[in-house]
């Protein structure tokens, strides 16, 4: 009888032990893939603000340079915002398509992505 009672405390202790672990996995996992998604995305944040200045700086020298055909730099700069302003609608019409959906699917891609490898290495 007390055999089968160490038993039990023994099988509770491993028990216990085991979702102990289990969720220090969890939580270390869930830390990983978050760190992974956060870092992607400043990586396109960086890169967006790079271009960004870059782009900034061509299309003044553009307004500028349109300006000096036309003998007016003030047009120039408005031929320029009347382009960025066409392409605003743009986007805005297909924001969903050029903008949230790559988003979604690079985030889930990320997170989804240890899933599988996991699933891969467990194999052999």
């Amino acid at each position: 009888m007390e055999n089968i009672a160490s038993n039990v405390a023994l099988l509770y202790k491993k028990a216990e032990q085991y979702s102990k672990t289990s969720l220090e996995l969890l939580k270390l996992q869930t830390i990983e893939k978050t760190s992974d998604v956060i870092s992607s995305l400043a990586v396109v944040i960086s890169i967006s603000i790079i271009v960004g200045m870059f782009s900034l700086f061509v299309n003044i020298g553009i307004s500028f340079f349109i300006g000096n055909i036309l003998k007016n730099n003030a047009l120039g700069f408005f031929i320029v915002s009347g382009f960025y302003f066409i392409l605003g609608i743009i986007v805005f019409i297909f924001r969903k398509s050029l903008i949230k959906i790559p988003i979604d699917n690079l985030i889930v891609s990320k997170l989804l992505r240890d899933k599988n490898s996991s699933n891969d290495t467990e194999k052999f």
